[in-house]
């Protein structure tokens, strides 16, 4: 009888694989068909109940519901379950040239506000002052003037502007732009380490595999330059307690740096600082794009 069961599921399955190998779109008939496959052998592993399947239904459908123009639940439960940081592996896992990337994650803002060349993200917030700058190259050393350089982060509460209320407010987020050195700098404050959202059903799954929420304190870069493959990547504080623990396991060895206690610093570019700051240089390498690699070859 068993095996009359799993010859009823196989011929099911195949029958299912069977009505998309029509799909006019080789990638979609290649997509849908493996999801058919693993969906299927998903369910046939667990065997769920009908009222499990029904719940598991019902909780795609409130994350759903729960996502907004300021909240996205769904980039949550792929982070969370590190589907998108295996996601990132398979299409950036160069290593080696580039600065490694990781998560966009579920607070960035497509245009945010520019900031000038050493302007002040964090426009009067209260925390400890944090001076970042850094120069922006290609994979083979060259400094990239005019990159857009994003960059975005919690607050001394670990909070992002997108979690209130008020879409007319933003702050600790900004676009600077290199200068024809490929440096670029900003004034900002300590980020915190911090939970991510936990009232929503990402929230209910993550306490109910006894998983804690939080992120290790960071500052978010995304950098675009013509020619070159976008970089989204984050800078992480050296010694945050949950560096081994990131509930989204975002964390690579290579992104962890010092943001270190000062009294002075002399800048890339512009005047000395002479007042207590915490200090950050990081510099980027970003990927030419496939045609541009050619070009330069």
């Amino acid at each position: 009888m068993e095996h009359s069961k799993d010859a009823v599921a196989d011929r099911l399955t195949a029958e299912v694989v069977a009505k998309v190998a029509h799909a006019p779109s080789p990638r979609v008939r290649e997509t849908l068909q493996a999801l058919v496959r693993h969906l299927h052998a998903f369910v046939r592993d667990v065997q769920p109940t009908e009222s499990e399947w029904a719940a598991a239904i019902d909780f795609l459908t409130r994350t759903g519901q729960i996502c907004t123009d300021r909240r996205q639940e769904f980039i949550l439960l792929s982070d969370t379950l590190g589907v998108s940081m295996l996601v990132d592996q398979i299409n950036h896992g160069r290593g080696g040239a580039t600065t490694e990337t990781t998560v966009l994650g579920p607070f960035y803002v497509a245009s945010p506000p520019d900031i000038p060349a050493g302007g002040d993200i964090a426009k009067g917030l209260p925390g400890e002052a944090l001076f970042v700058e850094g120069v922006v190259s290609s994979e083979g050393g060259a400094p990239l003037a005019d990159a857009v350089v994003d960059v975005w982060q919690s607050d001394d509460q670990g909070r992002y502007d997108l979690q209130f209320d008020d879409p007319s407010v933003f702050f600790l987020r900004g676009r600077l732009r290199t200068d024809d050195k490929g440096r670029f700098s900003f004034w900002s404050i300590m980020p915190q380490s911090y939970p991510i959202p936990t009232d929503g059903p990402v929230g209910a799954l993550l306490a109910s595999a006894g998983r804690h929420a939080y992120r290790p304190a960071h500052v978010h870069f995304r950098i675009a330059a013509p020619g070159h493959h976008d970089l989204v990547t984050h800078v992480f504080v050296r010694g945050d307690k949950y560096l081994d623990s990131d509930v989204v396991f975002g964390v690579k060895e290579s992104l962890i740096a010092d943001f270190e206690r000062r009294d002075r610093t002399v800048p890339l570019a512009g005047a000395p600082i002479d007042r207590p700051h915490r200090y950050l240089r990081y510099d980027f390498a970003v990927a030419r794009a496939a045609g541009d690699a050619l070009a330069a070859g």
